[in-house]
């Protein structure tokens, strides 16, 4: 996410001479009460970065509740896809930002009410408008509290009135659905307010952010518009030697490397700790080092400050070859594609190859004259950011484990019926409910390969067609006798007439290739049957990596339809009383809810 490596004018040099006419749209909306202007191209720049071409629009200055709530200036609308709110709490309320000790506690919470219901009724005419992800920045903590060093020792501090006021936020948010809190705190912690602020020109055009402080800013909005648009990465590929410890492991011997918890060693431990959470989060480790495997395995196994364990790592790549045929093993060793890797390494030769041979994978230079700022680079990048964490992330690294076992049973069995048989399959289908609404639209955010339609859903968006009389929000489980996969699959169904609409159906690539596509599918039309639909409709929507589904529908009977077929999007459609899809044999057991 990072533009550090051109300045302001460069990167507007770019952007003016680049071709973006080929990229996907986003469609962004800026409504404000201060001058932020030259985000502009910092949000355009990292929206390129992401395979997007963004348009940002802004509203009239301190115009926000004229454009939410009166509609003013037409700024929003059905094709808007980010409406970026700026509320500077010293335009909103003087009085709560400069004048604190001026004014009583009845005062301060008539203050505070006045701006909830500012806040609930700009939420409720941005709605009425567009459906569009609302990024509401938050108010930042003061520097220089108005009760000085007493106020962080009051709790009726200044700060504590921000606070407050931030929670409301948030609490509103969260009722107005698909809208989401960004700290600016967190932006101007990271800089320090010598670097954020701008007094000059704050007092000149109420414009209170440096260039580098809309750059920060710029790069947390766009970490929400990465998550909701399955650009998330899903492995963290790892050096080995001067990047989990210090040295040469196959010189400096087990003793001899940096690695624990006091200097130089320290550096190490805490990237490791910094992994380990990564890993806790859902993100696949990976092994891509130059070394002989039996040194670094003995590092894994032997060393007392070595928190990383095998168990941790899903696969492995340590030999002599290049590090892009390496990577590229990997990716396959995983089924995931290589866009969805991140390298990190400490040479300049090898992060400049995987850079010009395999430029899908983001690669993290870790220069080793940064040792001590390495697990900062690695929690700064925003590349696996998601806004959800399922019990199927925190299981994930396990799983991946698994497949290996699976893959050695494969290799023993004599046909494929014989192994999917000896796998003893269990799939369970059923309905979405609040349990499940995370984990279903994760999948929808970062499933690319098996994803017919590839549409991106919000845990709110998931909420409201499970709950809608108009659709069904389907999931399935699967596990066998190496453990569970978890939720792997989503279908949604609309309804409209007859017909019955599958308006998304993925399934993660960790089990295609196993018949559940076709359970899944089976029990979806069962679904659609039972409530007395009449015709099934399915669309294919091509994109650059779901080609594989491409004939998905054919190869299942549906036919496709004369009408509606246009060059990256086809229809297809069956009767529901052919009952043309059936079941493998080859499962273990199908638990069902549409049969209860």
């Amino acid at each position: 996410m990072s533009t550090m490596g051109l300045s302001y004018s460069e990167i507007q040099d770019f952007l003016n001479q680049a071709d973006l006419s080929k990229l996907p749209s986003l469609r962004i909306a800026v409504l404000r009460n201060i001058m932020v202007e030259p985000v502009e191209p910092y949000l355009r720049y990292l929206a390129y970065q992401m395979g997007f071409q963004a348009q940002v629009a802004f509203g009239d200055y301190d115009n926000i509740y004229q454009e939410a709530v009166g509609g003013q200036g037409n700024l929003l609308g059905p094709d808007t896809d980010y409406v970026l709110v700026f509320t500077k709490l010293e335009t909103l309320s003087p009085t709560l930002a400069r004048s604190y000790t001026l004014v009583d506690s009845e005062r301060i919470q008539a203050e505070t009410e006045r701006i909830r219901d500012y806040v609930d009724n700009v939420l409720s005419g941005i709605r009425r408008q567009t459906n569009a992800v609302i990024l509401w920045h938050g108010f930042e903590l003061c520097i220089y509290p108005a009760l000085g060093i007493m106020d962080s020792q009051s709790p009726d501090g200044q700060n504590a009135a921000v606070g407050s006021l931030n929670e409301m936020l948030k609490s509103s948010l969260r009722n107005a659905g698909n809208a989401y809190f960004v700290d600016l705190t967190l932006c101007l912690a990271r800089l320090g307010a010598a670097q954020f602020y701008d007094h000059r020109y704050w007092h000149i055009g109420r414009a209170p952010f440096t260039r580098q402080a809309l750059r920060e800013i710029a790069g947390e909005d766009l970490k929400f518009v990465r998550a909701l648009k399955g650009k998330v990465k899903k492995c963290l590929a790892l050096d080995c030697d001067g990047v989990l410890w210090g040295g040469v492991i196959g010189e400096d011997g087990l003793a001899g490397i940096g690695l624990g918890q006091t200097h130089p060693g320290s550096a190490y431990y805490e990237l490791q700790q910094e992994i380990l959470s990564l890993y806790h989060r859902g993100i696949i480790l990976a092994l891509c080092s130059k070394n002989n495997e039996e040194d670094v395995w003995e590092v894994f196994r032997r060393h007392p400050d070595m928190i990383l364990k095998e168990e941790h790592i899903a696969t492995s790549q340590v030999n002599w070859r290049d590090k892009a045929a390496n990577l590229r093993q990997i990716a396959q060793d995983l089924n995931i594609g290589l866009d969805s890797l991140v390298f990190l390494d400490d040479s300049d030769f090898e992060v400049n190859l995987i850079r010009q041979v395999l430029p899908e994978v983001e690669v993290l230079h870790l220069a080793p004259a940064r040792a001590t700022e390495y697990r900062s680079i690695l929690a700064a990048c925003g590349l696996f950011d998601t806004l959800t964490l399922s019990t199927e992330d925190r299981k994930r690294g396990a799983m991946y484990k698994a497949e290996v076992a699976r893959k050695q049973l494969q290799g023993h069995a004599t046909s494929m019926e014989d192994y999917l048989k000896a796998l003893e399959m269990v799939l369970e289908v059923r309905l979405a409910d609040e349990f499940t609404i995370g984990r279903i639209a994760q999948l929808t955010q970062k499933t690319n390969q098996f994803n017919l339609t590839t549409k991106r859903y919000s845990e709110d968006d998931i909420r409201s067609l499970a709950g809608s009389s108009r659709s069904n929000v389907m999931y399935v489980k699967v596990s066998d006798r190496f453990g569970e996969y978890g939720i792997v699959g989503v279908c949604i169904l609309k309804y409209e007439d007859r017909r019955a609409t599958l308006d998304t159906f993925l399934l993660s690539c960790r089990v295609l290739g196993r018949g559940v596509e076709d359970a899944f599918l089976a029990e979806a039309l069962s679904l659609a049957r039972a409530r007395g639909f009449e015709i099934a409709r399915g669309e294919y929507c091509a994109t650059q990596k779901n080609g594989q589904v491409a004939d998905f529908y054919v190869k299942r009977g549906f036919e496709a339809s004369k009408n509606e077929t246009e060059s990256e999007r086809q229809v297809f459609e069956c009767k529901l009383s052919d009952e043309t899809n059936h079941e493998p044999s080859f499962f273990k057991q199908i638990v069902s809810e549409i049969d209860t």
